[in-house]
């Protein structure tokens, strides 16, 4: 236990923050019911844990740094189960989301703190022993994510997807003030709290303006506006960041070619390989009619290849350059994208499986080897900072696919079907369209929708994939995705890990 005690503390709590992104996915439906949630709401509901944990995450770890990794990382747990139970105690979709946002701010804490104490614990050959279990652990956790969402909201109820994370925050939180020793960095560097706040304002506007275009157009007074504040809180963080003696992610390295293609690569992948799930999720469930366990199984194809491959492309692919797995696994995010641009009226569920599956490769590629990409692409003492970036634009993919996805599904959907229909029937109230239209013209206007969708998300992968094999050159990796050269400064660094 005291050999491998650090590792089983850290996994535990990583499952639970990593199951929380898409174990959600599969209870919207329900949630929608349930709280009479419009498509918004749903939207926030992913989007509220996505931007919150993207938001904060590099903040928290200077923090940690100075008050101590265990100590954030406990009280990380402590915040996000304390959220979990506002989750499932919400009596309205406004709780709800204000709750989810919580918890990203407990799982940011977690999350930042990760890989630094892993790293403080293993050295050598054990490091990268851990590394891989914990890198496993994050694969099953999104394997296991719609399957477990499935099982809960069709037996307990939805409520229970948040429930069940206080059993598992308490073992957490036992495990690590038992196994998991205090760690620290550089005591001299400060809290970049003025590039935290406009970072997090330019994410939420960003987001914001994106969900509102659904609503009331791209064009509308309020979504320029919004996106207007985006561009001003960008400035500000730059700005900000520039004249900063520690900032919390130094705008200078985006002047290299590698690093700006890997962030853009790494919030491409989260949003064309993950945003789209949760309007799937709907289809399958509002319009094909299956139940949430079903419906979660039918992920089981995108999310079993990812982690075979990540498994098996450890060791199989060591040495490969990372412009190739995670630029080609890009490519074949968006090839399965494109896939699944078949759907029409008289779809089934086997029509996404081709689609899932190539893009579950394409994921099995692109994990394991972000993180190295975006540390071969920067100076050793900026390795902890390029690890926390590249989970930050992960995370803002996710929220911003979502967001965008869902405007324009809706906007498609208004070839067919009324404003106010087309968003009731993309938030799940197909049941109650349908003494209005007919089942036909309900099928095909979702159909049509996702098909347009999912050609964004193709494109936005296939884009990304393509200048990430141009432009990213890479040291040679090890099996667990982290150049060698790179992980000696993970004990000292803040590094962020993987989704």
């Amino acid at each position: 236990m005291r050999t491998w005690g650090p590792l089983t503390a850290v996994c535990v709590s990583t499952f639970m923050l990593l199951l929380d992104v898409t174990i959600a996915v599969v209870a919207l439906p329900d949630m929608a019911g349930s709280l009479h949630a419009s498509l918004s709401d749903l939207q926030w509901v992913m989007d509220g844990y996505a931007l919150a944990l993207a938001a904060v995450l590099l903040g928290i770890g200077a923090a940690a740094d100075i008050l101590g990794r265990r100590r954030v990382h406990v009280v990380g747990i402590v915040v996000f189960a304390a959220a979990s139970l506002l989750c499932g105690l919400a009596s309205g979709p406004g709780m709800l989301v204000a709750a989810r946002a919580v918890q990203g701010l407990g799982a940011a804490a977690m999350l930042a703190t990760t890989l630094p104490l892993l790293g403080s614990v293993y050295q050598g050959r054990r490091r990268s022993v851990a590394l891989g279990v914990w890198g496993a652990v994050s694969g099953a956790a999104a394997a296991v994510g719609p399957v477990a969402g499935g099982l809960l909201t069709d037996g307990p109820g939805w409520r229970w997807i948040f429930y069940v994370n206080l059993p598992v925050s308490v073992a957490a939180v036992w495990l690590t003030l038992k196994v998991v020793p205090e760690s620290h960095g550089s005591r001299g560097r400060r809290v970049d709290w003025a590039g935290t706040v406009t970072f997090a304002a330019f994410a939420a506007a960003l987001t914001y303006g994106a969900v509102r275009a659904g609503q009331h157009g791209w064009g509308g007074t309020g979504t320029l506006g919004t996106f207007a504040a985006a561009v001003v809180a960008l400035v500000c963080f730059v700005t900000v960041e520039r004249r900063c003696a520690d900032p919390m992610l130094d705008p200078r390295l985006f002047l290299k070619p590698a690093f700006s293609v890997v962030m853009l690569g790494a919030l491409a992948f989260n949003a064309g390989a993950f945003s789209l799930m949760a309007y799937d999720s709907i289809w399958l469930q509002s319009m094909l009619g299956m139940s949430p366990v079903r419906g979660g199984l039918v992920f089981l194809w995108l999310s079993l290849p990812a982690f075979v491959v990540a498994g098996l492309g450890g060791r199989l692919l060591h040495g490969v350059p990372a412009r190739i797995t995670v630029g080609g696994g890009l490519l074949l995010v968006g090839s399965g994208q494109f896939c699944t641009t078949v759907l029409d009226a008289g779809s089934t569920a086997s029509a996404l499986v081709p689609g899932l599956l190539l893009v579950g490769v394409g994921t099995g590629l692109v994990s394991p080897g972000i993180a190295g990409a975006a540390l071969a692409a920067v100076p050793q003492d900026r390795a902890g900072m390029a690890g926390g970036a590249v989970n930050t634009f992960r995370q803002l993919g996710y929220a911003l696919g979502i967001a965008v996805y869902g405007t324009v599904l809706t906007t498609r959907m208004q070839d067919t079907l009324p404003h106010e229909a087309a968003h009731a029937l993309a938030g799940g109230a197909g049941d109650a369209l349908r003494g209005t239209f007919s089942e036909h013209t309900l099928r095909a206007a979702f159909a049509s929708g996702l098909n347009t969708a999912a050609v964004v998300a193709g494109l936005t992968a296939t884009a990304a994939g393509a200048l990430v094999v141009a432009l990213v050159r890479t040291a040679r990796a090890t099996r667990t995705g982290v150049t060698e050269s790179a992980l000696p400064t993970l004990s000292e660094e803040r590094a962020a890990p993987r989704r």
